[in-house]
């Protein structure tokens, strides 16, 4: 299966793809902290349900492709046979707790930086370097020979799928049964409520489940070369790790960086995930000032700098050790049905509220 396509038009439609998310996340408030914290200030659900409707869209769609033959997510990053459940763990409760303080996650600041933030533009660059510190600097050799030791090999693969046809179960319906019963058991539950029948809402979890399932077509099928001409090996175009990459904010935001830093540099390339993350920013950029939301925003103290400080770096730490994101291992992640996402997003939620829960209990003491 090879593509005609050449490298540059893949970069151009993952751009496409990143505009279309920024400009939905600027118009419905799509936003995982803040799904949270409506849950534990006000016990509303309506935010939370787009992003538990993306999960299930995701799930429906990329299974769609991977049982057609369209794409193998077992050739993603998420479905490795090495299960390291302490760094999913230690890192999904850094990532959580770092989103709140930094008022959103990896991609709530690229949207919020379209809409005019300079405090979110001050967290992607802090997120950024230490992500990139985590992944090849002095975190990442703390990451590598302490925290990343600490796995369980599955020869199958970490796969729901793949460990029901370890069990037993034929193949087809190995993969069938979770599609049907997680995605579309969260689809229906959510798109049931009448309270959720509403245009932006529906718009928040379709639009971004789908927009995982059109990168995972893009980078699995217009991007993969069965043998690529230079180095005779199978590869998929544009893509930093070697794998078939969907969407993801925290190592992007670390690669958008260096290519800035490095940018006469002819070894560096724009990449699939950088060309996402500036794609979200020109979305949201685009949708801020289509419906005149653009405001420059700063920091409002001192207090307030250093929560966003310790927040990015928080959230850089956390999504390497955790490979992901809320969108990242959050969306991605779990439509390809691996534990380790699914252990990531429950650290995840589990860490911001945590931290909300203390935001909370320290403005109620100080009041």
């Amino acid at each position: 299966m090879e593509t005609a396509l050449p490298a540059q038009t893949i970069l151009w439609l993952t751009f496409a793809i990143g505009f279309v998310l920024g400009g939905i996340g600027q118009r419905t408030q799509f936003c995982t902290m803040g799904a949270l914290s409506d849950i534990v200030a006000m016990g509303d659900w309506h935010r939370m349900r787009m992003w538990l409707l993306a999960i299930g869209v995701a799930v429906l769609g990329s299974g769609a492709l991977h049982g057609a033959g369209l794409i193998d997510l077992d050739k993603s990053i998420y479905r490795t046979p090495n299960f390291m459940w302490l760094s999913h763990i230690v890192g999904g409760l850094s990532f959580g707790a770092g989103m709140v303080l930094a008022s959103g996650c990896a991609a709530k600041t690229l949207i919020r930086i379209g809409g005019g933030s300079l405090k979110s533009l001050l967290v992607f660059i802090v997120l950024g370097l230490v992500a990139y510190m985590t992944m090849r600097g002095v975190l990442g050799v703390f990451r590598v020979k302490t925290l990343d030791t600490v796995a369980v090999t599955l020869s199958g693969g970490q796969d729901i799928p793949a460990l029901l046809a370890a069990a037993g179960l034929a193949p087809k319906s190995a993969l069938l049964l979770p599609v049907l019963i997680l995605g579309g058991g969260l689809s229906m539950a959510c798109l049931y409520r009448r309270d959720f029948r509403t245009g932006d809402l529906w718009l928040g979890g379709l639009g971004t489940g789908l927009a995982v399932v059109a990168a995972w077509y893009v980078s699995g099928h217009l991007g993969y070369l069965a043998e690529h001409p230079e180095t005779l090996a199978e590869a998929f175009l544009t893509t930093r790790s070697g794998h078939m990459e969907a969407l993801s904010f925290v190592a992007p935001q670390a690669y958008t960086l260096e290519l800035l830093m490095l940018w006469s540099d002819t070894g560096r390339q724009l990449s699939f995930g950088v060309a996402t993350a500036l794609g979200v920013v020109a979305g949201s950029l685009a949708g801020s000032l289509w419906t005149r939301r653009f405001r420059w925003e700063g920091f409002v103290g001192l207090e307030d700098t250093a929560s966003h400080l310790i927040g990015a770096a928080l959230m850089g730490f956390g999504g390497v050790l955790a490979m992901g994101c809320t969108i990242g291992q959050g969306i991605s992640g779990i439509s390809t049905l691996a534990l380790g996402s699914l252990l990531t997003f429950a650290a995840i939620v589990l860490g911001a509220v945590i931290m909300l829960r203390f935001q909370y209990w320290r403005l109620m003491r100080q009041a």
